[in-house]
């Protein structure tokens, strides 16, 4: 569905966003507003799956920056209270034969100073968030945000997903930078390639295979611009990822 805003949105998802926010205005006994609940809504989805700016959201609807930035993070902390816990993906997934697990990069706009951003494996700045897929490639679960310079396994530990996995017992498949993680998660055989055994090289090969679908998660999460560049202030990234996830489940259900 295009909007006349060319936002492309999913009519499903613009009701369900509509529906939550007018749920919400009711609960508090919001008086009248300069924008509807669908208003809000659409307005919202356009910074999320298009990136644009406050300003650019208060020339389009016609209200000020500052309503527009309260607005939309309104509509996005009502969306991130919707997003599944970790403990809830977890249980949902139990029925799955294994799951796949990795870590994204969150490009954000920081100088060379700010090193607790910076990625070495990257090379940029940014943040860690942890996806898990399912053995499809579907995304399931996005972590909340960690600076760029944490590395992957300890993002996982930090996160409590190697302990969630080991104790529902769900075999996970995870890249080389989960190493020494433990539990149910399993990486590639170590070591260099002229080295590896013809056993391990086929399992290494079976392995990139599986762990490569992870990829359409990632590429779904980042299919929303706001996503791919962000220029807010870093506690607010999470509340972006989550907001974005709960968009996600509600529009594949």
């Amino acid at each position: 569905m295009s909007t006349p805003s060319g936002v492309e949105v999913s009519s499903s998802t613009l009701r369900f966003l509509t529906h939550q926010l007018r749920r919400h205005r009711r609960a508090i006994g919001s008086r009248w507003r300069r924008l509807s609940a669908g208003r809000q809504a659409l307005l919202t989805l356009a910074h999320l799956r298009v990136g644009h700016t406050y300003a650019q959201l208060a020339a389009g609807f016609g209200v000020g920056t500052t309503t527009a930035y309260r607005y939309v993070t309104e509509a996005v902390e009502l969306l991130a209270a919707l997003a599944p816990s970790l403990a809830d993906a977890v249980r949902a997934a139990s029925v799955k034969a294994y799951l796949i697990l990795d870590g994204t990069l969150l490009p954000i706009d920081r100088i060379a100073a700010d090193r607790p951003f910076y990625s070495g494996k990257h090379k940029k700045h940014g943040m860690n968030v942890q996806v898990i897929a399912d053995p499809f490639g579907r995304l399931l679960w996005a972590s909340p945000a960690l600076p760029g310079a944490v590395h992957d396994v300890r993002a996982a530990r930090e996160h409590g997903i190697v302990d969630a996995l080991a104790q529902a017992g769900i075999p996970c498949w995870a890249d080389k930078g989960y190493r020494g993680a433990g539990g149910t998660v399993r990486t590639p055989c170590w070591g260099r390639w002229e080295t590896l055994s013809a056993g391990q090289k086929a399992v290494n090969r079976s392995h990139a295979k599986i762990r490569a679908l992870v990829e359409q998660a990632v590429a779904t999460l980042k299919s929303w611009r706001i996503l791919r560049k962000l220029r807010c202030s870093t506690t607010r990234i999470t509340g972006l990822v989550q907001a974005v996830l709960a968009l996600h489940l509600t529009s594949s259900e």
